[in-house]
């Protein structure tokens, strides 16, 4: 099934907010939530961080959306047994609702242990450890492991889902994309130029049928970063003001403070963000630039947009975008808005 979905941001907004803000996204047709893992916002005027996991509970209790993590870095703050502990809970509590969104985690959020914070090749080597973990303690079995970096003593799950979540990794690069396809159940990813995009789901396609899976039946997902407004020149003002990191085209992960990333935000410019943040008045103009990520083969699609005024986004979307869009089996989300 083909979905669109709200991105919740944790960074930007109090964890009520948020709650309240996805309960009315389902309303108006919006069928499942994509929600941001960090242990400190991007820059200090974003200014929230809220622990996520607490919150997922509450969503799944109170509306009847899917739902993950977009993403979960295990391995570092999480010992990847807990993350299977979580998941595991989740899924049990709110069947076929959860997914396990997994990547290989930023400074910023991680460095809080005080280990050394590796290279992108060992970060790669021990997300991959940790889905080891998790898929040995998806099967309910008593398990031990003992890798290059990751260890665990015997440990088995206790409280367990019919069905064990599906795992997906985020990632913009081609090796990990051929690895997603090999050991997890889909992909996430980003906007990016349509060339990169096709040769990461080629990498990951390829990857799929190298271990007996269909393709075309994984889940695709991406993230899309937009700011919505009354004028275009708002919609650029607020991308600038709210979501400077979206400006910022070069490698992230080792950069561990906000108030570096603010420091970097006063050199961010509305080019900047061309390519990484759709910034319109325009809602046909956004109902273009999603249909556009659907047409490329994404099932699923969740809109971030970088401003303040949520609530407003949220109508605004299943009024005039939500209807209107088309997925490659004909159909089209249908707006339950009332107002």
């Amino acid at each position: 099934m083909s979905r669109l979905g709200y991105a919740a941001m944790f960074e930007q907004f109090h964890p009520t907010d948020l709650l309240r803000w996805c309960q009315l996204a389902e309303q108006v047709g919006f069928d499942s939530v994509m929600a941001s893992d960090h242990f400190q916002p991007w820059t200090p005027q974003q200014g929230q961080s809220a622990f996520v996991w607490s919150w997922l509970g509450a969503l799944g209790a109170t509306t009847n959306l899917r739902f993950g993590t977009g993403v979960t870095p295990p391995g570092y703050r999480y010992h990847p047994a807990i993350v299977a502990q979580a998941a595991a809970t989740l899924e049990a509590m709110f069947p076929g609702r959860f997914w396990l969104g997994l990547g290989a985690g930023e400074a910023l959020n991680e460095h809080i242990v005080a280990e050394y914070w590796p290279e992108p090749p060992q970060r790669l080597e021990r997300l991959i450890e940790s889905i080891e973990v998790i898929r040995k303690l998806f099967t309910g079995k008593t398990v031990k492991y003992w890798g290059k970096h990751i260890k665990m003593e015997s440990a088995r799950l206790w409280t367990m889902p019919e069905t064990p979540p599906p795992i997906l990794v985020a990632t913009s690069g081609p090796i990990m994309s051929e690895r997603t396809g090999r050991l997890c159940d889909g992909i996430i990813t980003v906007g990016a130029a349509d060339e990169k995009i096709q040769m990461l789901m080629g990498r990951f396609e390829k990857g799929a049928r190298e271990a007996g899976k269909d393709p075309a039946t994984m889940p695709r997902m991406i993230q899309l970063h937009v700011s919505w407004a009354e004028t275009d020149e708002e919609a650029v003002e607020q991308a600038v003001r709210e979501w400077p990191n979206g400006g910022m085209n070069f490698p992230k992960q080792d950069i561990r403070d906000p108030e570096h990333f603010a420091a970097m935000a006063r050199l961010v410019r509305p080019e900047h963000f061309t390519g990484r943040v759709f910034m319109s008045a325009d809602l046909d103009a956004h109902r273009a630039h999603i249909q556009h990520y659907i047409d490329l083969g994404f099932t699923e699609v969740y809109v971030h947009n970088v401003g303040r005024n949520q609530e407003e986004f949220i109508r605004a979307y299943g009024e005039k975008v939500i209807p209107h869009l088309r997925w490659p089996d004909g159909s089209a989300l249908a707006s339950t808005a009332s107002a």
